[in-house]
């Protein structure tokens, strides 16, 4: 119970402050519990970053096969634009996601390579669940067949990543007019004929 305790408060405080201005202390006070007795349940610091880490990145894996079994009947647009609105709700609600897009782009340099490790893990699976879903809406006629499916799921994942780097610096004026002009861009790239 302290265990899961302690990662609910670390979270918060590595969500908001990153690795750096994440305190023990002040994650220690706010559980209840003496500084020291942190490492009664985890190592260190390290140790507690990195299991944030492997439960933020797998929460959010199954959250992306939740939406992927929830939407599937969609059509392809609808599909893909309401995965987008999906995530950022996520990451106005929960600190798992914020932790997550924050950790992916500002890694600690010495956890540098056991993040990116999770980071890459996520990015390849997302792309490998979203490609068949791609190659349907090829097959039905949504997405014009010359683009190809890894094409249009390489280009729709940069999309998401545009929608990652505004929800951290931008603020939810410029995250709209981001989503609003490469949805744009994208679903007419990807439905010419």
């Amino acid at each position: 119970m302290t265990s899961e305790l302690i990662k609910e408060v670390s979270l918060k405080y590595f969500a908001k402050n990153g690795y750096e201005g994440a305190s023990l202390a002040h994650i220690a006070e706010e559980v209840g519990i003496k500084k020291q007795s942190i490492y009664t349940h985890f190592k260190g610091k390290d140790e507690l970053f990195l299991q944030l880490c492997k439960d933020s990145f797998g929460n959010e894996l199954t959250s992306v096969i939740n939406f992927i079994g929830s939407n599937r009947a969609l059509p392809i647009n609808d599909f893909l634009y309401n995965f987008l609105l999906h995530y950022i709700e996520r990451y106005e609600k929960l600190d798992a996601t914020k932790f997550m897009i924050r950790t992916a782009f500002y890694p600690p340099i010495h956890l540098n390579e056991q993040v990116m490790k999770f980071v890459y893990e996520y990015l390849d699976k997302l792309e490998e669940l979203f490609l068949p879903i791609i190659e349907k809406g090829i097959t039905k006629g949504e997405i014009c067949s010359t683009v190809g499916g890894h094409r249009a799921t390489t280009a729709f994942m940069g999309v998401l990543d545009g929608i990652f780097v505004e929800m951290l610096y931008g603020g939810p004026e410029r995250l709209q007019k981001r989503l609003d002009a490469s949805w744009y861009v994208l679903w007419r790239g990807l439905s010419y004929d």
